[in-house]
């Protein structure tokens, strides 16, 4: 082995807090630069989706999908625990949001 090669290896994946559509995703890594807490890494194949190596530690904030330039490529997720629960008036169907 290589004195300069690296080993990643992705923790809790129970649950992930941020999806990304590879088919909508261009790669250019702005939601690697604006999360605060590392979340993801830049892939290192030019033009594919981050790598989401540590979602255990995503804040839930939002600002990855926020700062996002194409609609759809990146999707957040609440917790199940914080999810609220609605009613539709006009149908009295539930959803959670």
């Amino acid at each position: 082995m290589k004195e300069d090669t690296a080993f990643v290896v992705p923790g809790d994946r129970t649950f992930f807090p941020v999806e990304i559509n590879p088919d909508i995703c261009n790669g250019c890594n702005k939601c690697v630069e604006v999360c605060q807490v590392d979340v993801f890494a830049p892939n290192p194949e030019a033009g594919k989706p981050p790598l989401i190596l540590f979602p255990q530690e995503c804040w839930q904030e939002g600002s990855c999908v926020e700062v996002c330039p194409r609609k759809g490529a990146i999707r957040w997720k609440r917790l199940p625990s914080s999810r609220v629960r609605c009613r539709r008036k006009e149908t009295g169907e539930d959803f959670f949001i």
